[in-house]
């Protein structure tokens, strides 16, 4: 079994039975997480300063 979440969105974790099957799950909640398929999604970014 495989753990996964993006590092961008760490609260959203998925899961798969392969590799492969997480990578499909991990693009699954990508699109949903940015296509506001989900509401009020914690997005965590880096700050930049010039």
């Amino acid at each position: 079994m495989w753990l996964g979440y993006l590092e961008e969105y760490p609260d959203y974790q998925t899961q798969g039975e392969t590799f492969e099957e997480l990578q499909e799950n991990l693009k699954d909640i990508y699109a949903d997480l940015t296509s506001n398929a989900i509401p009020n999604v914690k997005h965590v970014g880096e700050l930049q300063l010039a």
